[in-house]
C-alpha cells in the first residue's frame, strides 16, 4: 500500500511546483511599493497610474502569490465562506495620521485562495 501512495505523491508534487510565473508588473518599483506600508512615504501614490493600467494582471493569482508580487498586505479581513480580502494603501490615510481619506487596492480571494475581484477604491 505504502508504493501506491508514492507514485501520487510525487505526481501532486510535480503539478504543484510547475505553476505558471509571476506576472511582470511594468514601470513599477515592487521594493519601494513594499516598503511603503500603508503610503506613509507617497512611493505608491507615485505609482498609481502605471498600476492601475496593469491591475487585471493580478486576477486569478494566488494568495501566496499576491504576497510573493506586492508583500504582506497592508490590511487583510475574513470574510464568509471562508473569502478573504487583501487592501494595499495607495494613499496616506489615517493611519499616517492624515485627515484624508485613503484610496486602496482591494483584492478579494476566493475559497480555494485565488484572487477574483481587484478594485481600487
Amino acid at each position: 500500500m505504502k508504493y501506491r501512495i508514492l507514485p501520487i505523491a510525487v505526481l501532486l508534487l510535480i503539478i504543484v511546483s510547475c505553476g505558471k510565473p509571476l506576472p511582470q508588473l511594468d514601470n513599477l518599483d515592487l521594493e519601494k511599493w513594499k516598503n511603503d506600508k500603508f503610503a506613509c512615504l507617497h512611493d505608491r501614490e507615485k505609482m498609481i497610474e502605471s498600476f492601475t493600467s496593469q491591475i487585471e494582471k493580478l486576477k486569478g493569482l494566488s494568495q501566496d502569490d499576491i504576497v510573493k508580487l506586492l508583500g504582506r498586505p497592508d490590511e487583510n479581513e475574513l470574510y464568509k465562506r471562508n473569502q478573504k480580502f487583501f487592501y494595499y494603501y495607495l494613499t496616506p490615510g489615517k493611519k499616517c495620521e492624515q485627515d484624508t481619506v485613503a484610496q486602496k487596492l482591494s483584492l478579494r480571494f476566493n475559497a480555494m485562495g485565488f484572487a477574483k475581484e481587484v478594485l481600487i477604491e
